[in-house]
């Protein structure tokens, strides 16, 4: 909770920065963004290769539960298409310069806020970009304060797919709170993969 409110604050700060019009040069020069966005993929490979129990906990997980990245994905843009054809129509046409995969794109960042907004600010402009970090970091706040509310609702799978790839980090304490320690690997695994796909799968709705 208090490092998704120190992101908001930073992105504020950013804000009223750009608003300022006294940012330099090479602060608004594309190139500092993929700079940024290189420096934030190796940060990722590196919290995964200092992590030894990765592999064990991995082998100790069931087929089944091992499809589990697989349904938060189909889940998560089922739930993005739903929501565009509700966004889109007569009543509430706030969509009506947005396509599908642009919603898509937003939604594949999996509550990965500062990796996915990065990669849709490159591709579809700032304005697109800023939605979807807003959307993954009320995704992953979401997770945080209500996971015991959805675990006992939902079942105890159901908290790790609202985390997303958060689940083996930032999400992992109150998951693991509200479904057990039995859940640990699982939340670990599941946060891995849908991390791991974040870069292929927002860039593919991007370039459609």
């Amino acid at each position: 909770m208090k490092g998704s409110v120190i992101v908001v604050g930073f992105f504020v700060l950013g804000v009223l920065a750009g608003r300022s019009g006294s940012m330099p040069a090479w602060v608004l020069n594309s190139t500092t963004s993929f700079v940024a966005l290189c420096a934030l993929l190796l940060c990722v490979g590196i919290g995964i290769g200092l992590n030894p129990d990765m592999k064990n906990d991995i082998k100790s997980l069931s087929p089944r539960l091992a499809l589990l990245p697989v349904a938060t994905i189909l889940g998560s843009w089922m739930g993005a298409m739903a929501a565009y054809l509700l966004m889109s129509n007569d009543v509430c046409s706030i969509l009506h310069h947005r396509s599908l995969t642009d919603c898509l794109a937003i939604d594949s960042g999996f509550a990965y806020y500062s990796l996915s907004s990065i990669f849709i600010t490159e591709y579809r402009g700032a304005e697109l970009g800023t939605i979807a970090l807003l959307a993954n970091i009320i995704r992953e706040m979401i997770t945080l304060l209500l996971a015991p509310l959805i675990a006992k609702r939902f079942g105890p799978l159901a908290p790790i797919s609202s985390g997303g790839a958060t689940t083996m980090d930032t999400t992992l304490p109150i998951i693991t709170q509200s479904v057990g320690q039995r859940y640990v690997a699982l939340s670990i695994y599941h946060g891995f993969v849908t991390d791991f796909t974040v870069p292929f799968l927002v860039t593919m709705w991007c370039t459609i």
